[in-house]
């Protein structure tokens, strides 16, 4: 909980205790925050609040000209969040700013170990865990997103997020609800503190459907079956991981294929910006909950995921687009040279064993 929504908890109380109190409350927009989930939520009837909005041009004397001359002043995306009321500030997000305005966020239901969940395991689908390991003293966050994968596009359907809790419990935590959503597979992040978590669900908790990988040189890490001397526990994020993870899941979610619904998760997209030819949150902010997603994207492009799900990504995507381009294609013609045989063929007439159909000329063969 951030400082905006730790203070509006504690005040609330004393404001509604009034029968004639009223709250108004006043900003302009700053990202994905607490303002931005209560105006969607008032927007959208969730909540007793009604939103108003005032526009630059509602105030007298503010026309074109003036707004020239105070992006001139200022700044273009200044100006776009201080008088457009435009919510995302960043430019440089990993998803487009336009496609992040379009993910639409549900209330979830919480369970009494602090998971937020959206839908309850269903009889016969496959499920994931991806788990992003912290040190839990609350500076960042230990995270995991609970994934169905039956079927394209994915949904992320649970996620845990939580700065206090210990790499010690996690793994009681991850295997309570592995266990609950059909015993789903746990990919763990296993970069600094995250190897205790892996290995405790593994040796500990005998819980056998913890991924593991194992290194092919070049190629990097691949997804391995959990036997032989070079496999290791979960997956490490390394530069070429975190490389593909990114590109993937940019793809899965600009192209619907995979779907987020939970508003810590699209806030995080909000502030996940380009750095250095990589992407992590901006300052002040976390990143935790896209990671567990970073991991999963890259997940879904190693061939024991196709095996397990029956899904491709890669080649569902591709057979889209190319489906897409070929609808754009413009049908073959025939140009008027005065070329007799040619103009009985675009007459229709039968030539040589040619005929026409549907613009496309063919012999039979």
């Amino acid at each position: 909980m951030n400082l905006a929504e730790e203070f509006f908890a504690s005040v609330y109380p004393t404001i509604s205790s009034g029968s004639t109190s009223k709250i108004i409350i006043v900003s302009t927009p700053n990202g994905m925050n607490h303002f931005y989930k209560m105006w969607i939520d008032a927007i959208e009837g969730r909540s007793n609040y009604t939103a108003i909005e005032v526009h630059w041009r509602d105030v007298p004397g503010r026309d074109d000209k003036w707004k020239e001359e105070t992006i001139r002043n200022t700044s273009e995306q200044q100006f776009r969040q201080e008088f457009e009321c435009e919510f995302l500030g960043s430019t440089n997000t990993l998803i487009n700013p336009l496609k992040l305005k379009t993910l639409a966020f549900r209330t979830p239901r919480k369970e009494n170990w602090g998971l937020d969940y959206y839908e309850e395991p269903v009889q016969n689908h496959s499920y994931l865990i991806s788990v992003d390991v912290s040190h839990g003293v609350g500076l960042d966050f230990s995270a995991f997103s609970v994934l169905d994968v039956s079927q394209i596009p994915y949904k992320q359907v649970a996620k845990y997020r939580n700065d206090q809790i210990s790499p010690l419990t996690l793994p009681d935590i991850i295997h309570r609800y592995a266990r609950w959503y059909n015993d789903a597979f746990v990919l763990v992040e296993t970069n600094d503190i995250g190897m205790q978590v892996a290995e405790a669900l593994q040796t500990d908790l005998e819980y056998e459907n913890v991924l593991s990988t194992v290194m092919k040189g070049r190629a990097g890490q691949k997804i391995s079956g959990g036997f032989g001397k070079k496999t290791n526990i979960g997956v490490r994020m390394t530069k070429q991981v975190k490389r593909i993870g990114c590109s993937n899941l940019k793809d899965m979610i600009e192209g619907d294929k995979l779907i987020v619904t939970d508003f810590e998760t699209i806030q995080e997209f909000s502030t996940f910006i380009s750095k250095k030819q990589s992407y992590e949150a901006e300052e002040g902010a976390h990143d935790d909950i896209v990671m567990t997603l970073v991991s999963f994207a890259w997940l879904t492009r190693q061939p024991f995921f196709k095996d397990l799900t029956n899904t491709d990504i890669r080649a569902k995507m591709s057979e889209e687009r190319f489906a897409e381009m070929y609808d754009d294609l413009t049908p073959p013609g025939f140009i008027d040279n005065g070329d007799e045989e040619a103009l009985n063929l675009e007459k229709g007439e039968n030539q040589g064993g040619w005929q026409r159909d549907n613009g496309w000329w063919s012999n039979g063969l």
